[in-house]
């Protein structure tokens, strides 16, 4: 088991570090990146993207895992929980990178997506929590 939590921890950070590597590179990250620009009503669905993300996410992840047979050992479940949390975190790079490429002044949304990104590290527990409701 440790072995398959290892391969989704590498999976993980090395979908965290291109994306946090792209964004020094392409981002041009800065104080005067990081403040928040005006917001009217035409930089609203701007603003929709990073919800979006944040809730799909979520939803594809759980579908994912409404799959699972309940009657699987801990073990038997990994290989679905592992497709589950690569969508999400596939949604949560696109929207990151698509926020940095559509509207650039709206980088922090985009690092905010990314410290979320981090966040969902997959740990022992995090897996025995996700897995314990299906």
């Amino acid at each position: 088991m440790n072995e398959k939590i290892k391969t989704l921890q590498i999976i993980h950070l090395g979908i965290c570090a291109g994306t946090i590597i792209f964004y020094f590179i392409i981002g041009d990250i800065s104080l005067e990146t990081l403040n928040i620009p005006a917001i009217d009503s035409n930089s609203i669905l701007y603003l929709i993207i990073p919800v979006l993300a944040f809730v799909l996410s979520s939803i594809l992840f759980k579908a994912q895992l409404k799959q699972i047979d309940p009657k699987l050992k801990l073990e038997d479940k990994l290989p679905v929980y592992q497709t589950a949390s690569i969508m999400r975190w596939a949604v949560l790079e696109g929207a990151a990178f698509l926020i940095l490429f559509i509207k650039p002044e709206f980088i922090l949304f985009g690092i905010l997506l990314i410290i979320y990104l981090l966040y969902l590290r997959p740990t022992e527990e995090r897996i025995t929590n996700d897995l314990s409701n299906y």
